[in-house]
């Protein structure tokens, strides 16, 4: 088996160089083969990928050794081949690794001790999970619009600048995010999943709203849990609405948003349910306030359905 370990280049944090060649020196005592490729540009993970699983098929796993956007373009590297995917949480964020790994506070070291990396027992199951088709891409996380977005983009830019904050640049992305206008537009066509499993549309042409939340997982945002309880091969999507709001409105919000407890019967402002795809598009054709997988996109309109069990990952074996 082939183990292709695809990474930001990590020149520079000593403890995740020694955790590689640790690892490298366990790989030396087995059969299987390590493979490291370093990403040089956006969208090179993918590419990266793509050729392993069209080349070794089953016979190889694609280790991420990154961050959300690491996870983002392997995931679509990968989508409906027989190549599983390994994530090793060594971003900012690592919003999905906390979904798959169960806890908000991702530890590398014992992640990569969890899969055997280590001393080389590797041990895991491969397990099918759903993605989200939007326009052509996948997302394997979140797909979000409006407020959140701006929060991911202030975050991002905070995160870059102060390295040791952390996942904590997005907590204090949202102080400057909510001082401005948190009233945006939208229009769309949802094909949703009454609670009592019957599908039905909901249509809102336009729609005054604060933001959106289309979940195949749980967090984002460094943090934030718009979906607590979804699941990651059910072929179906956790949404969560909040109406347009002002500052008043938002402040009791935050911390039930951060905490996975903010539902329609939490707050009037919030509406929570069940959908397979639909169509969201902007009210004067200009690009969308969204992002996926913490990656912004402007798209005017985005089109996007669930895929059930479209990716292989591998989870932590129990």
């Amino acid at each position: 088996m082939k183990y292709v370990f695809i990474e930001n280049p990590i020149a520079g944090n000593k403890s995740r160089q020694m955790l590689f060649k640790q690892v490298q020196s366990a790989f030396r005592l087995i059969d299987d083969e390590m493979i490291i490729e370093e990403t040089g540009y956006r969208g090179h993970a993918k590419e990266i990928a793509a050729e392993y699983a069209a080349k070794y098929g089953g016979d190889c796993v694609i280790v991420s050794c990154g961050g959300d956007g690491t996870v983002h373009e392997i995931a679509n590297g990968l989508a409906h081949t027989q190549t599983p995917l390994m994530i090793l949480p060594f971003g900012t964020g690592n919003d999905f690794a906390k979904k798959i790994y169960g806890t908000k506070k991702i530890d590398s070291l014992n992640v990569v001790r969890a899969f055997g990396l280590h001393t080389g027992h590797l041990k895991y199951d491969v397990k099918p999970i759903d993605l989200i088709d939007y326009n052509g891409e996948k997302c394997i996380n979140v797909m979000s619009f409006g407020l959140d977005t701006k929060v991911e983009t202030i975050g991002r830019i905070i995160a870059g600048k102060v390295k040791f904050l952390g996942s904590q640049a997005y907590n204090i992305a949202v102080i400057p995010a909510v001082m401005q206008s948190m009233k945006y537009k939208i229009n769309f066509d949802l094909d949703c999943i009454g609670r009592d499993g019957k599908p039905y549309k909901w249509t809102v042409t336009p729609k005054d709203y604060t933001l959106l939340a289309i979940c195949n997982a749980s967090y984002y945002g460094g943090g934030f849990c718009p979906a607590p309880n979804s699941k990651l091969d059910d072929g179906i999507l956790d949404f969560c609405l909040a109406d347009a709001v002002n500052l008043f409105q938002a402040l009791p919000l935050i911390p039930k948003y951060s905490a996975g407890t903010a539902t329609d019967e939490t707050s009037p402002f919030i509406h929570t349910g069940y959908l397979t795809g639909g169509r969201i598009w902007s009210v004067d054709g200009s690009g969308l306030l969204g992002n996926c997988d913490g990656e912004n996109f402007n798209y005017p309109e985005v089109n996007f359905k669930v895929e059930k069990h479209a990716l292989k990952l591998c989870f932590i074996k129990e």
